[in-house]
């Protein structure tokens, strides 16, 4: 669900980096986050429990258009795949604008990402949401690696129905801009039918898959910077869910510049 300050102008997009652990979803935040202008992003922020851990930052794009008059801001988030995190990587879908699916492309590792998949879908059920209606994005990481899952089996198995896909290395950055430049120009579209719509009614992808063509800009710069992430502690994933809101209403309050 974005989020709107009629005030300020401004729009919240919620974009989830979703996949197996490990599979590189926390290396394109990172990368994301380290070769943005910090003029043009928040502060990487990590919310925990004693056994729970969100990723958060938002950023404003240079070019990414107007829904409405409002200026278009967006809020990464991920949650680590590994087992353990699973009341998170659940709650994190809440309201979820867009979707990148980070996919670890070595052989050994298929079944796993399959896994996830379809835990994705699950978790989106749980929410009252559709998979076949969430703008989704397919990253397939790490081909920079030797004993590769081919890309046709990726689209056969996880993308029978063609959606946007991008073959990276997050690790050294080949890739990370692209990918989130696709689940953007996905993205904005919905959430314009979904403005636009006091009903908020449900919109298939193939109707908006190529009704936008705005370019999409981020201020990247040559040149890392170090990552300096906050942590908050939290007692309950509750919690943490209530502060994801929180921020997200806190990010949208600010003027418009």
């Amino acid at each position: 669900m974005a989020f709107v300050n009629y005030t300020t102008g401004n729009l919240a997009i919620k974009i989830v980096y979703y996949g197996p652990g490990l599979s590189g979803k926390t290396t394109n935040l990172r990368y994301i986050y380290t070769n943005m202008d910090a003029d043009f992003r928040g502060e990487l922020i990590c919310l925990e429990t004693d056994t729970e851990r969100t990723l958060f930052f938002d950023l404003l794009p240079i070019k990414a258009g107007v829904i409405d008059d409002f200026k278009i801001h967006l809020q990464l988030m991920t949650v680590p795949g590994q087992v353990f995190y699973e009341s998170s990587r659940k709650s994190v879908l809440k309201g979820v604008d867009g979707i990148v699916f980070v996919a670890d492309s070595q052989i050994p590792l298929l079944d796993a990402n399959l896994e996830s998949f379809d835990n994705l879908r699950r978790h989106l059920l749980i929410h009252d949401m559709d998979l076949n209606v969430i703008p989704l994005v397919f990253q397939y990481n790490k081909r920079d690696l030797e004993n590769l899952v081919p890309v046709e089996t990726f689209n056969s198995l996880l993308n029978p129905h063609g959606l946007p896909y991008v073959e990276s290395c997050a690790i050294k950055g080949t890739g990370v801009f692209e990918t989130l430049k696709q689940i953007t120009k996905q993205a904005i579209p919905r959430v314009k039918e979904k403005i636009a719509s006091k009903e908020s009614r449900l919109v298939k992808r193939d109707r908006i898959k190529e009704k936008e063509k705005e370019e999409i800009a981020f201020a990247a710069k040559e040149e890392s910077a170090p990552i300096r992430m906050t942590k908050v502690k939290f007692k309950s994933q509750e919690d943490i869910e209530k502060e994801l809101e929180n921020l997200a209403r806190e990010f949208t309050s600010r003027e418009k510049t």
